[in-house]
């Protein structure tokens, strides 16, 4: 069988590495699902546009955790964090689990 090596630097596969590992939670990939149809939520509406129920301290930290690994960017307006998705390109994930048979 013939291999083909791919040219991506030690850095960027760590990059990714660390986004999959953000986004890997069922909680995370709601929130992105969330972000991707409404753009821009603040935390308690959120919470309403995903279907499992997380308390909001949880969701809270989903998001700080997808917001300091860089998936989600966050701006203050009064009272209320708005988040939103850092680089659409992270949506393609989307795209990938539809066409990949995961059962």
């Amino acid at each position: 069988m013939k291999t083909t090596k791919r040219n991506i630097s030690l850095d960027k596969l760590e990059k990714v590495a660390r986004l999959l590992k953000t986004i890997s939670h069922p909680v995370r990939l709601e929130i992105l699902e969330a972000l991707e149809e409404y753009k821009t939520l603040d935390v308690s509406t959120i919470g309403e546009n995903i279907e499992t129920v997380v308390e909001q301290s949880m969701l809270s930290h989903h998001l700080i955790k997808m917001r300091d690994n860089g998936v989600l960017k966050s701006k203050k307006e009064g009272k209320h964090i708005f988040y939103s998705i850092a680089e659409p390109e992270i949506l393609k994930i989307f795209d990938c689990m539809q066409n990949c048979n995961l059962g």
